[in-house]
């Protein structure tokens, strides 16, 4: 027992053991050879089989070889046993079962990371890693911007950056900024060479550069000379200004991509900055939360028309007074770089969400436009994402760099659901959670189910789907699959044993995520926090896994984790 005094008294604290709970224990016992203590080649094949489901997948050469691993790694901590009830080779002790157990090895996903989706279909199949003023290196207003944080990004697997491009003061030069802000700017070669040199330290599958573009013509002439001579080969030029389909990851490993909107002659207006991205359906459209809790569905429908039709006005308006203020002189080179073109509409949502079957575009929305867009044309979103891309981003009242759920994008196919990677929360760690998937490549493809075509078939994220999968161990999914629970807790010890059971019925596994986090219970003040993590459900591998936990930032944190036990029924 160790005893702390804190102020005025004293906590007893259970001193820390590397020996196996009770639990583990049994475990251990149960398949142990004939009371010996030990657990020989055979018996750990069959716990291997049983409880970790290791011959399921992969049959019975994958189960020899990992308790080939198995027995190599006790025998290197020297926790292997000669003689007893062990074959002549020895056996596992119940000190090397339970640090084997504990180990990277036996994670809860798999070690090697490997990539394993088909990664030879169109972009618009996948969810993209992707990033939001990727340059900021803390809050929206004033914080300083650098390509420290794009370099942390693209280390952390993220496939898609944000530049958002400005005339410095003299109005000769580029700078990278949050533009009407106060945040200092960084050069934008200083991004561009970060980005080369480290677009694919963690992935070999293509970057994504999104350009927020306020620029001359001179000045756009002096960005694609940068990024020509800056990316040379690594550049992805597509052979036609429109394409019929994109290309796949495969075929742009490698590759760093531009994406922007198509160069028009420059328009010096005040509102550029927010018409850039958010076109039609941006920032201008309101979200009044109390208003929209107490509509009918029918209302709520009429108010997102009735703004998106008056913001077009606007917009078409503005145009009509800029065009009279335009430079001439759009820069051909700068055009041809753009490989995927933004496109900026000013139709009603029927049109600007209609498919062309003879070319595929990028359109880009605000998280206020997005949620008014899911409740009047949900099914338009999920079709057109099937052969186009849709990028949503946070609103601009999210001074602290904070984030808006993911899931609420990725339900409806959006590919592109941008993250400010400089904040953290339980909403960051949703993104991070879904990027494990797939090795860690920063691609991950869509499920079937938002892929299906056939008007009859066509996936309603709101409707009550069938359970297809329970999963015994919160659960964050589609509404449907969404709960929280927590464990008993467990008093004065620094190794909890919670031996503590949950269910969670999952209708779509495949968009299901597991957040786990770790507090210490405090009676008197807020609960400290000890860790988490999020993990992708449909790569969860069965039996008693290794999960390691991550701090409030999503970095992994040494020598701190749970031993969880995983099973689909």
């Amino acid at each position: 027992m160790t005893t702390y005094r804190v102020c005025c008294f004293l906590r007893r604290f259970r001193a820390a053991s590397n020996e196996p709970s009770e639990e583990l224990g049994d475990v251990f016992q149960a398949y142990a050879d004939g009371g010996g203590g030990v657990m020989g080649e055979e018996a750990l094949r069959r716990f291997l089989r049983e409880v970790q489901g290791e011959a399921a997948g992969g049959g019975d050469d994958e189960l020899e070889a990992t308790a080939r691993e198995v027995m190599a790694f006790a025998a290197e901590q020297r926790l292997l046993r000669k003689g007893g009830a062990a074959a002549a080779g020895g056996g596992l002790t119940v000190e090397g079962f339970h640090r084997w157990l504990c180990s990277d090895a036996n994670a809860a996903l798999d070690p090697q990371k490997r990539v394993y989706q088909d990664m030879g279909l169109p972009l618009s199949h996948y969810f993209i890693y992707t990033g939001h003023n990727s340059y900021l290196t803390g809050n929206q207003l004033s914080s300083g911007c650098s390509e420290v944080p794009i370099v942390k990004a693209l280390h952390d697997g993220v496939r898609v950056i944000e530049l958002d491009l400005w005339p410095n003061a003299a109005k000769d030069a580029v700078e990278v900024l949050h533009g009407r802000t106060l945040t200092s700017p960084v050069g934008l070669m200083k991004c561009l060479e970060a980005i080369r040199e480290h677009a694919f330290v963690a992935s070999p599958y293509p970057v994504i550069l999104t350009l927020e573009d306020h620029l001359t013509p001179d000045l756009q002439s002096k960005v694609a000379k940068m990024i020509k001579e800056t990316f040379g080969d690594m550049l992805y030029v597509s052979e036609n200004e429109n394409m019929a389909e994109f290309p796949s990851p495969d075929e742009l490993k490698g590759k760093i991509i531009v994406s922007t909107k198509p160069p028009k002659e420059y328009l010096q207006t005040k509102n550029d900055a927010d018409a850039d991205e958010a076109g039609v359906w941006g920032e201008e459209i309101t979200d009044d939360k109390v208003a929209a809790t107490a509509m009918t569905t029918e209302e709520k429908c009429a108010a997102a028309e009735e703004a998106v039709a008056a913001a077009a006005v606007d917009e078409e308006m503005q145009e009509a007074e800029t065009d009279k203020k335009t430079q001439h002189g759009v820069d051909n080179e700068y055009r041809r770089l753009i490989a995927i073109p933004l496109t900026r509409r000013k139709h009603g949502m029927d049109q600007d969400l209609k498919v062309d079957p003879d070319m595929v575009t990028r359109l880009s929305l605000g998280e206020k436009a997005y949620e008014k867009a899911i409740v009047t044309h949900g099914a338009h979103i999920i079709r057109f994402t099937q052969r186009n891309l849709l990028r949503i981003f946070p609103r601009s009242t999210r001074i602290t760099s904070s984030n808006y759920n993911p899931l609420m994008g990725w339900r409806y196919g959006v590919q592109m659901v941008a993250a400010n990677m400089q904040g953290h929360g339980r909403k960051l760690w949703l993104t991070q959670g879904m990027f494990r998937a797939n090795g860690g490549c920063g691609y991950v493809k869509k499920p079937d189910i938002l892929m299906n075509n056939d008007p009859d078939k066509l996936f309603d994220p709101t409707s009550k789907l069938p359970v297809k999968t329970r999963l015994k161990v919160g659960i964050a999914g589609v509404e449907a699959d969404t709960r929280m629970e927590q464990t008993k807790v467990k008093m004065d010890t620094w190794i909890p044993a919670w031996d503590h059971e949950f269910e969670f019925p999952l209708s779509v596994p495949e968009l299901a995520l597991l957040r786990v986090e770790v507090h210490e219970s405090d009676n008197h003040q807020k609960d400290d926090f000890g860790g988490q993590t999020c993990l992708p459900v449909w790569e969860l591998r069965r039996g008693i896994r290794s999960v390691r936990l991550c701090d409030h930032r999503g970095e992994p944190l040494r020598s701190v984790k749970l031993l969880m036990r995983f099973d689909f029924t």
